[in-house]
């Protein structure tokens, strides 16, 4: 497992290479980090795969943000840093805001957008910050009920729960923050790039009215729903998931 230096931080990845022109980065959601991301995406062979840590996530180094803007910043560092061009950059829920925002940006390495279970806004319950603060294992449990579909595996529940176990609150406020703050809905018309939207047709926290509008939104894009499947959609269909990358970079 790789690390590269970002920004003065040692920034963690995982990644596979395929021999291929196309280099596709993924960014994981709140509070999340490169295992939010089924190990079946490292085989999709049709491009070279790098699952990110954002800063203060996973093992990387580094402070988290609450600003989807700085964490932009920090993606656009890390692909400059490792010289890839011809990105395919993919992003779940606050990395989807990301990716939106570095094409807002006009990236110059970037070449196609991946949006998974994000929305143009991003708006978190008030309900949500104060259980952080004030209950963590209770919000763990809330949001562990939340993000999946109606019938998760129990490995799969239990491994994200585990995850979660020993995860700082601080890092997930800051990134909650972030979500709240952002907003590029009356932007998307800016967004010319080829762009695939997945949305899961179970997904509570942004569900798929979040992905039509992204559809409406950003012309030439195309929407895929992953069946049976809810906000961690990548994790509880790999094989829907790792099928609609490839056709769309294939």
């Amino acid at each position: 497992m790789p690390f590269v230096e970002v920004n003065g931080e040692n920034i963690h990845y995982v990644h596979q290479d395929a021999g291929s022109a196309i280099n596709l980065v993924l960014i994981h959601g709140s509070g999340g980090s490169h295992e939010n991301w089924p190990e079946e995406c490292l085989e999709i062979g049709c491009a070279n795969v790098y699952l990110i840590d954002l800063p203060g996530h996973g093992k990387s180094e580094g402070e988290s943000k609450d600003d989807v803007g700085e964490y932009t910043a920090f993606v656009d560092a890390f692909c400059n840093a490792l010289n890839l061009e011809n990105v395919a950059l993919g992003g779940h829920s606050l990395g989807g805001a990301i990716v939106q925002q570095s094409a807002l940006n006009k990236a110059s390495w970037l070449t196609r957008l991946v949006l998974v279970g994000t929305g143009c806004r991003l708006r978190v319950m008030p309900m949500m910050f104060e259980a952080i603060e004030t209950n963590w294992e209770g919000a763990r449990e809330m949001m562990g009920q939340t993000v999946f579909g109606a019938n998760p595996a129990p490995a799969l529940v239990a491994k994200e729960m585990e995850r979660t176990r020993d995860s700082d609150p601080q890092v997930l406020l800051g990134d909650f923050r972030a979500c709240d703050k952002f907003d590029v809905c009356q932007r998307l018309g800016e967004i010319t790039l080829p762009t695939l939207i997945l949305s899961g047709d179970d997904d509570k926290l942004t569900p798929l009215k979040y992905g039509q509008f992204l559809l409406d939104g950003i012309s030439g894009s195309k929407l895929v729903v992953i069946t049976e499947a809810g906000h961690l959609m990548a994790m509880e269909q790999p094989a829907q998931f790792c099928q609609a990358l490839k056709d769309f970079l294939s």
